[in-house]
């Protein structure tokens, strides 16, 4: 009976998009590619595993923990990248998305040149992958193109269409990501043949936990979807692009009819005033072009030119929808730019070298995109200086593109959009002997030891069995401190913070980022 239901549900889900779409202002039907079509089986099979942190090496990173919908698809946590002079705090830094520490294949941390023995952070915000449907490429330079190669037999698996099955296998042997250093496909398939679907999420979406429910396995969820148990790359892919081709944000009161006065007159000055729908074209408020719109030197990040080796996509990016973009935290692919205000604010900033002394904003013009004019004669395309939005109708068009433009279901997280709750999610709650460095159960000598070792790399490096207990001071980093707290309990001073080494307990600081995912001397 179950699983009629939930057949039902997805047949009027499905007929929803392609069938109720096709009005004028609304979004177009969604393309599904002829070699990956829909099926109920497939749909909750990609949820499951997108939502799964057991993809990811250390059990911490699950493909929606970067894309959720109650930050408009994209991530809620926001994560530093010092940029390409891999400076801290200077002005190239950018916000991208917290992965993992990095490691080797056996999960022993390697020290990072960027980061020490903390988590890794993209080198770009977190794109929204919901109204990614309609992309094709995605990625924000579009690199995960419409065709979709197997990466495991490296045939062509999709001719046409495929942007969103290339795009979902990036990340699970991305080693800044999901991904232990040197993982193959091999792993991966091995591991989740042996664990539990959604074993470290809690509450499940409904059709989620139905389908789990009697102890449901990963071969069992691969042989419904695809007529045999076989876990492979393509699969994966195909599952996961099936899913998020079910998402779609077609709910707001722009879709509805029901904008209000003011998010009325906001549409009406951006459609009448401005050029900004020369790109972010409605319905979808995206043409999912690519454009240098100045936010940095193209230098800092060459975007789509390290795709095409064009030199006119010099520091290009993709064109982001702006539906459900209130929801947010950090636009573009900068991820500075903070809110819709934000965004205006910089588009009001005038060329480098001034800086808006209120904003702090720029434009750098060098390698600037024109901006599409569709019908007009070469050479006269609009300037960016034709965006200029004067601040008397700055709330008008804030409260189209935050509210007007905003899928209540997406808001608060409800069907298609729902989720569990992430184990990364919940307070850290893992118990490890403070200074433990080579987890032993005690601390010893050995464990300063360990920590100077890591620090100052010997032939055979050591094994830290957990980032956090290695942390003897509790300070957030790994350094020669930590050795110096661990030496110093061993001689009568208490150096060590809670917990007391000579006890298990959970981490009292969960403001840092290290972690200890897994430690084996505690009951």
């Amino acid at each position: 009976m179950r699983k009629y239901a939930s057949c039902v549900a997805f047949l009027v889900l499905l007929f929803c998009l392609v069938c109720s779409t096709a009005a004028d202002g609304q979004l177009a039907p969604v393309p599904f590619p002829a070699e990956n079509p829909p099926t109920e089986e497939k749909r909750i099979l990609g949820k499951i595993l997108f939502w799964d942190e057991q993809l990811s090496s250390d059990d911490t990173v699950a493909c929606g923990t970067c894309h959720q919908a109650g930050a408009g698809g994209s991530d809620p946590r926001l994560g530093t990248h010092p940029g390409p002079d891999g400076l801290f705090g200077t002005i190239d830094d950018i916000i991208g998305s917290p992965g993992i520490v990095r490691a080797d294949l056996d999960g022993i941390p390697l020290l990072d040149p960027l980061f020490g023995f903390e988590v890794q952070v993209t080198g770009r915000s977190s794109q929204p992958v919901i109204g990614s449907q309609w992309a094709p490429e995605m990625f924000w330079d579009g690199r995960a193109s419409s065709t979709f190669i197997d990466p495991q037999t490296g045939l062509v698996s999709i001719a046409s269409g495929g942007a969103l099955e290339s795009q979902a296998v990036a990340p699970l042997l991305s080693d800044v990501e999901m991904a232990f250093e040197g993982r193959t496909w091999d792993d991966l398939v091995g591991k989740m043949e042996t664990v539990a679907p959604l074993a470290l999420g809690t509450d499940l979406p409904t059709d989620v936990a139905a389908i789990l429910v009697g102890g449901t396995d990963y071969p069992d969820l691969f042989a419904a979807a695809f007529g045999s148990p076989g876990i492979t790359a393509e699969r994966i892919a195909f599952a996961i692009a099936t899913y998020e081709r079910t998402l779609v944000p077609d709910q707001t009161p722009f879709d509805l009819g029901t904008l209000t006065p003011q998010q009325q007159a906001g549409f009406n000055i951006l459609n009448n005033n401005t050029v900004c729908f020369n790109c972010h074209i409605p319905p979808l408020f995206s043409d999912n072009e690519f454009y240098n719109i100045g936010l940095r030197p193209s230098a800092d990040d060459l975007g789509r030119f390290n795709v095409t080796g064009e030199f006119e996509h010099r520091g290009s990016f993709k064109t982001p929808t702006l539906r459900n973009v209130g929801l947010r935290p950090a636009q573009m692919h900068v991820g500075w730019v903070t809110d819709v205000q934000d965004s205006i604010n910089f588009y009001n900033a005038p060329a480098w070298p001034s800086v808006d002394p209120l904003t702090g904003h720029t434009q750098f013009t060098a390698d600037q995109s024109p901006i599409p004019a569709p019908g007009a004669p070469p050479g006269t395309a609009p300037s960016y200086n034709d965006i200029l939005l004067p601040t008397q109708f700055h709330p008008a068009v804030i409260e189209f593109l935050a509210n007007g433009l905003t899928d209540p279901r997406v808001a608060n997280e409800t069907f298609p959009f729902d989720r569990p709750t992430l184990q990364s999610e919940l307070p850290n709650s893992v118990e490890f002997v403070r200074g433990d460095c080579n987890t032993d159960g005690s601390n010893n000598i050995a464990d300063a030891v360990t920590v100077l070792n890591v620090l100052f790399p010997s032939p055979t490096p050591p094994t830290m069995g957990c980032v956090d207990a290695c942390d003897g001071n509790d300070d957030g980093a790994i350094d020669i401190a930590d050795a110096i707290a661990v030496l110093s309990s061993l001689f009568g001073f208490p150096a060590i913070p809670l917990p007391e080494p000579t006890s298990c307990g959970p981490d009292p600081t969960t403001a840092e980022t290290l972690e200890c995912s897994i430690y084996p001397n505690c009951p």
